[in-house]
């Protein structure tokens, strides 16, 4: 085993460097939305998982989510179901 770099920095970019996939990256992201996740996948996932995709998946998740709320408060209302309240 190597003895770890010095440097300032070298955690991040050998974080930088890993190869999670973005399919495992959006399942971790859309778990930790939900705010229920084992440890051990947790454990797995911040040794596996590279910190910048879950940092854009995160923005991306967020982005739709909103969004999707957005639609959801336009739809209500313009169909005129918010009219009775």
């Amino acid at each position: 085993m190597s003895a770890p770099d010095p440097r300032p920095g070298a955690d991040l970019r050998e974080a930088v460097r890993r190869r999670g996939s973005w399919w495992q990256t959006v399942k971790a992201v859309a778990w930790s939305f939900f705010g229920v996740r084992r440890s051990a996948d947790h454990a797995q996932d911040v040794n596996t998982l590279n910190p910048l995709h879950v940092v854009v998946v995160g923005l991306v998740l967020a982005a739709l989510f909103v969004l999707g709320l957005i639609a959801l408060v336009n739809w209500v209302v313009g169909s005129g179901a918010a009219a009775g309240v």
